[in-house]
This record gives structure tokens, sequence and C-alpha cells, in this order.
């Protein structure tokens, strides 16, 4: 097999901007490894020498408009930022807050005057900020947040405070050492009306580093991990800025303290300015697959020179990855990865098609639940993975010298921040129940009932009475493929994205059900939303499971003729394996005979035998920088 030409397609269209970190990752191992050692402040200060490395050799600015010193290609910034989480991910996170939050903030809330007085200096990293949306208070509940900003018609300057001790900005990056400017969400006061969130640019230190009046900053301390991002605390008493540090793209106050907004609706235009900001899920879901990427290419790599006991009698001993228990805790994990790989490149085509065309709205909330599930479903597989892949490393794996001790600590946070994965696939069930171009976020109960009940329910209940008979007969009565090969109908991509698809409708259906007679009972929307909550995520997460599906088996199809047999035999493993740890519930509604249940598990075993002796060629793929993975309990020269 053709290692370049696998990497060559995973890579896609955006191969020259991944080989441009890829190079700068591998150009100084010794200043790209984690800094474990070194004193907090001067980790920190590490990072921002790095920070200004990448931005000197003007990848940030890739993603950025021309006319302000960018290349405006959306996906290769992307996919560059990605790469960097094949590297320390404290500067991956940092650069995330620097370019996609705080100058992104500037860039899609911000008019052309904010763009010419700050979007240079911000993505030439010569003016560093801060995202300040997140509050002691309040994280997901972004509505709610206690930070207020109240115009002053008789100066010209809102004033933005801090109330109370749960309002203070908190896990803010850039905020305990570098940053100088903020991007802060508070509630909107003009006229004595609160218009909601919005967004404004507040100074927080001067050229020395001291902070600036009424601005009070403190570090967050040590964390589990990203200790090279200096996360803090700001605290606003009474601080002023002009009437222009509102970032008014969608919402604006004149000087007289006349609130005007295209957008009538409040809901409406507080979703339409988050929703610009979705490229910071987009981004961490991206990393976080990539993460998982370097810890498979470490753990697989030490699995196939590893031995450990053998057959009695010989005096061999049997490497790791030759047993099958090695392979069933490893080689699905990689076949999700390349699942996860090729559904987040087709999220990252879909964001640069909407924000390019500048798409309708219908198509910006299709993409914001699509990047909250990629999202959801990638963090918690970079957890899943890097967690598994220590252990199957036992004693080495615990070496912080060897790396995945630093990729667990540092990746375990991106299940909660850029949003908790719970409350995601919330989102995304909220997406598939009710009509977001009305409700803009609000999930009404009845009305959620009313649309799901009258278009799904009968359909799903229907389906759902034949489908067991269907299937115990495709058990007992083989067609023509499954003469030839009792296996051929398990392989079958059809029967895979139907099963998947079965289960998201039957959830989705449930949850309509059940809503509906919340409403129907006379209780009250939120205690009948509550109870459905567990229902309501698993729905989301069915859905996320089925389009990943699709997405890989979409890049079989278009993959070069030669590559298509192996990736064929990855998708497999993941579509079954997707299938196997949902069996009891296949089982339960009667979509899986018991037969076929253990036909399923016979056959991810087959395949991960398969797959075992392309094992490492198939990470080797991802192309992971020698300093990232070349790690002591691996000897490079085996995989060079």
């Amino acid at each position: 097999m053709s290692t370049s030409g696998l990497r060559d397609y995973l890579d896609g269209p955006h191969k020259a901007a991944r080989d441009v970190v890829r190079a700068g990752l591998g150009a100084d191992a010794e200043l790209f490894e984690p800094a474990v050692r070194l004193p907090r402040d001067e980790y920190r200060d590490k990072v921002l020498e790095l920070l200004q490395r990448i931005t000197a050799e003007g990848h940030p600015a890739r993603g950025f408009p021309k006319k302000y010193g960018g290349e405006g290609d959306l996906g290769g910034f992307i996919a560059g930022f990605e790469t960097l989480a094949f590297g320390d991910l404290s500067l991956m996170v940092k650069a995330g807050v620097q370019f996609g939050l705080f100058a992104g903030a500037i860039l899609h809330l911000g008019t052309e005057r904010h763009h010419e007085r700050y979007l240079a200096d911000a993505i030439g990293g010569r003016l560093l900020g801060c995202f300040a949306m997140t509050e002691t208070g309040h994280g997901s509940n972004v509505q709610a947040l206690g930070t207020t900003a109240t115009y002053d018609a008789g100066t010209g300057e809102f004033v933005v405070h801090t109330p109370t001790v749960a309002a203070r900005k908190d896990y803010i990056g850039n905020a305990a050492r570098h940053g100088r400017m903020a991007a802060v969400f508070a509630q909107l006061v003009v006229g004595g009306e609160t218009h909601g969130v919005h967004c404004l640019l507040v100074p927080i230190r001067s050229e020395d580093g001291t902070p600036m009046p009424g601005v009070t900053l403190t570090d967050c301390g040590p964390k589990l991990g990203l200790n090279g991002v200096d996360n803090g605390r700001i605290v606003f008493d009474q601080v002023r800025v002009p009437r222009d540090a509102l970032l008014d793209r969608y919402a604006q106050v004149d000087a007289d303290g006349n609130y005007t907004s295209e957008i009538e609706n409040p809901d409406r235009r507080f979703f339409t300015m988050l929703g610009t900001l979705v490229q910071g899920r987009v981004s961490v879901g991206g990393a976080a697959i990539n993460a998982g990427k370097a810890a498979l290419t470490i753990a697989i790599r030490y699995a196939a020179q590893r031995r450990q006991f053998g057959a009695p009698g010989s005096a061999d001993e049997t490497l790791l990855l030759d047993y099958r228990m090695h392979q069933r805790r490893l080689l699905p994990l990689l076949a999700r990865t390349y699942a996860l790989h090729f559904a987040q490149a087709a999220l990252v085509d879909e964001f640069v098609r909407v924000f390019d065309d500048g798409s309708n709205e219908h198509d910006r909330r299709a993409l914001e639940a699509q990047a909250a599930g990629t999202k959801a479903l990638g963090t918690w597989h970079a957890t899943e993975t890097i967690q598994t892949c220590r252990e199957a490393c036992g004693g080495a794996g615990y070496l912080a010298e060897n790396r995945l001790a630093t990729l667990k600590a540092d990746t375990d946070v991106f299940t909660t921040f850029e949003g908790d994965n719970t409350v995601l696939l919330q989102l995304v069930a909220k997406g598939l129940l009710t009509d977001y171009r009305e409700s803009f976020g609000k999930l009404d109960p009845l009305g959620t009932a009313r649309f799901i009940a009258t278009q799904a329910v009968e359909i799903a209940v229907e389906k759902a009475a034949l489908r067991p008979l269907i299937e115990r007969l495709r058990d007992v009565v083989p067609n023509r493929n499954d003469s030839a090969d009792p296996d051929a109908g398990l392989r079958d991509d059809a029967y895979h994205s139907g099963l998947l698809r079965f289960r998201e409708e039957h959830m989705l259906a449930g949850v309509a059900r059940r809503l509906k007679a919340g409403i129907d009972a006379g209780d009250e929307p939120f205690e009948v939303f509550n109870r459905c909550q567990d229902h309501v995520i698993a729905a989301g997460r069915a859905h996320v499971d089925r389009v990943v599906l699709e997405a890989f088996q979409t890049a079989v199809r278009n993959a070069p003729v030669e590559l298509r047999e192996l990736l064929k035999d990855v998708h497999d493993l993941h579509a079954l394996a997707t299938i196997e740890a949902e069996r009891a519930w296949y089982l339960e509604h009667g979509r899986l005979s018991p037969g076929r249940s253990k036909a399923i598990t016979a056959l991810v075993n087959e395949l991960c035998g398969a797959v075992r002796p392309v094992a490492v060629e198939l990470v080797d793929a991802f192309g992971v920088p020698g300093s990232a993975v070349d790690v002591p309990m691996v000897v490079p020269s085996q995989h060079e």
C-alpha cells in the first residue's frame, strides 16, 4: 500500500496548508515538545514565542481577507489549525484564542472601522486579545450572562461592569499574562432597556502589561492540562469605553442613545451573532480528532514492535498487535478516527461554502447543528482513544516522555469548551425536532410534538412493525449475495446506513410522542422537556452517528481506485463496530435477531484481523510529524 497516496487523499484539497504546519512542527523537536518541567510562566512565554513564530510564517493570516494581509482561505486556515494539534496543544489553543476567537469576533461581529483599526494587528500577533464570554455563573447559557454594558448618552461611552462574583469572566485564555484587549460579551443596556448580549472591545492591559483602570485580572492557576495557556479571570468596575467599541455588524447605537438592528427578534439576533462564531467548534472538533491520531500512531507503532507472552512451548513472544483483544481495543478506534476525519472534512467544506457564498439562514442553522454534533463526537472520541492508547501501552504509556499523559491531560477540556458536548447534542436534537427558521433556538415542546407527530410518528411506527419480520426473514432466507458469501449482506453500505437511520428516526419519533403526551396531559412544558432530556440527547447522538457513517461511505466511493478496497475494510469495521455497540437497542426493538447480532460480532473480529497487517501504514498516513510521535518507547527507524 502507498502510504503517501493515502496521506494525500486524507489531506484533501488543503494539503499545502497542512504541510506548512507539519514542516514547522518538525523543524525543531525540542521547541515543540510539551514543556512539562518548565515553571508555569516560562512555559507560557515559550508558547507565546511559538505563537509569534507561526504568525511570522504567515499561517494565521491564511483565513482572513486579503486586504488585511490574509489569503482568504478559510478551509486552509482550519486545516492548518487542526494540524497544530499534532504538536503542543497549548500552542494550538492559544492560537485558537488569538486568531479564531478574538480576531474572528472582530471580523465577523465588527464593521469596516473595526477591521481597519484592529484586524491587521490582531492577525499579525501585535495586538494580543481575549474572548471574554464565559462567566463563573454562566457558561453554556450565554443569553443569561451577567456582565453589563450600559450606554451613557452624556459622554458617548459604554460603561462595562461586573455586578456580581458570578458575573466575572472566567477561564479566559490570554487574560492572565499576555492579553491586552478583550472581546467582551455583555448585556447591552441603552436608555434603561436591556437588548440582550452583544460584544464590545475593551482594553484590559496597557502597553507595559499593567491592568487598565477598573480592570482586575487574576490567574486561574494550575490546570489539569494546557498549562502553557494563561487562563485568567476578569472583573470590570465601571470601565468606560467609547461608543465605537461596540462590534456593531448586527446592532447599532447612535450618539443619542438610539438602539437599532435589522434583526428585530432578539432571540434571532442573538443566535445570528453566535452563529458567526461557529468556526471555533469546527476547529476544536478537528483538533481533537488529530490529537487522537497522534495517540493512535504512538500506540499502534508500539503494539507492532512490543512482544509479550507467546504460544506454550515456543521461545518466541507474540507482538501485542497480533492479540485479538489488543486489536479489539485499538483498531475499531482507528476505524472511527478515519470516519470522523472524513466527517470533519465534509463539515469544513460546508463551512467554507456557507461563509464564502453568504448562504441562507436555513443553511447556517444546519451548519451550526452539524458543527455541534461533529465537535461533540470528535472530542469524546479523542478522550476515549487517548485513554485506551495509554492503557494499551502499559506502564510505558504512563511516562510523560512517551507523550500520552500530556495528550490525555491537554485534551480533557475539549469535551466542555466551545460548548459542553451534552448541551451541543441537545442543540442537534432541537434542530431535528423543530423548524429552526421559526424558533431560533426556543424549543417549544408543543410545537415540537405537532411538527414531528404529524410527519414522522405514524410512518416510523409502521416501519418499526414491519422491519423485525423482514430482518428475521433475511436471517433464514439468504438472498443471492448471502448464498455466495454469508457476510455479504452485513457488509452492505445500505444495510449499515439503514440500521443507523432507523435508530435515528425511531428515537426522534419516540421523543415526539413523549413530548406530545406530556403536553396533552397538561404538564408544564419545561418539565415535559426535562423528563425527556436523556432521550433527546440520545436522538442527537444517533443522528450524528449516521451522518459520520455516511460521510465515510461517500469518501470510500470517491477514493482513488487503488485505495477503495482498503478503505472499505476500514469503513466496514467502523460501521459494524458502531452497530455492535448498540446491539442491545437493536435487539430490544426487533431490528436484529440474536443470530445476526452474533454474526456482526464475529465479522468485527474478522475485520480487525484484516486491518491488522496495514495498521501501521494506516496511522502513518495521518502524517503526524516525527517530533510528536517518535517517543522513547517506539523505535523511529522501524517506521521511516
